[in-house]
């Protein structure tokens, strides 16, 4: 049996949520439907930043081997506005440590952006960080010759049907289409 670790935020977390709704736990499904000898964790923390993600690696490395790692921080960075440059670093430092601990895992990235260009509406400079935002998740993964799940939102956001009523979140229905979203890219991984 091979660990599968999903570490990321609320949209891991499968926030407000029953934990068998989360995106991770709909993976595990899909693959002891197929047999295949994985186990996931789900390790999403409502509210996180990648600066919260980096603090909280350590420990959870050390809690069991890890085999596959998909990193899904930055929504919260995104919302808070921290500048792409200290986002990219810490998910740097996140993907360099579990290299570090677990030289042979093979480490997934999920791309987030904001769901639409703000320049034409006059915030030229919320237009500028969506675009920097955005290429940050890409330049990472292409630095780190990494399987990139491109939007983990595809499809989800902007879609009232599919959120809680914050908006923000994705209810039971949107988990189910991050969880196609992220297999679409981890199924490679896992055969």
């Amino acid at each position: 049996m091979q660990n599968i670790i999903f570490f990321g935020d609320s949209l891991t977390a499968g926030y407000q949520l029953p934990g068998s709704a989360a995106f991770p736990s709909l993976i595990q499904q899909r693959l002891d439907t197929l047999s295949l000898p994985y186990k996931t964790f789900n390790y999403g923390v409502s509210g996180e930043t990648s600066a919260g993600g980096r603090q909280r690696i350590g420990s959870v490395l050390a809690r069991q081997p890890v085999d596959v790692f998909v990193l899904a921080l930055g929504a919260n960075d995104g919302l808070r506005g921290i500048p792409p440059r200290d986002t990219m670093q810490n998910l740097q430092f996140i993907l360099d440590e579990v290299s570090r601990r677990y030289p042979q895992a093979r480490r997934v990235l999920a791309g987030l952006e904001f769901p639409f260009d703000l320049g034409p509406l006059g915030g030229h400079h919320l237009g500028v960080y969506a675009t920097e935002f955005k290429a940050l998740f890409r330049t990472l993964a292409e630095r780190n010759q990494l399987p990139f799940i491109p939007f983990l939102l595809q499809g989800v956001l902007g879609h009232r049907n599919l959120n809680l009523p914050d908006g923000v979140h994705p209810n039971a229905q949107g988990q189910k289409i991050l969880a196609e979203n992220v297999w679409e890219v981890l199924e490679e991984v896992v055969r």
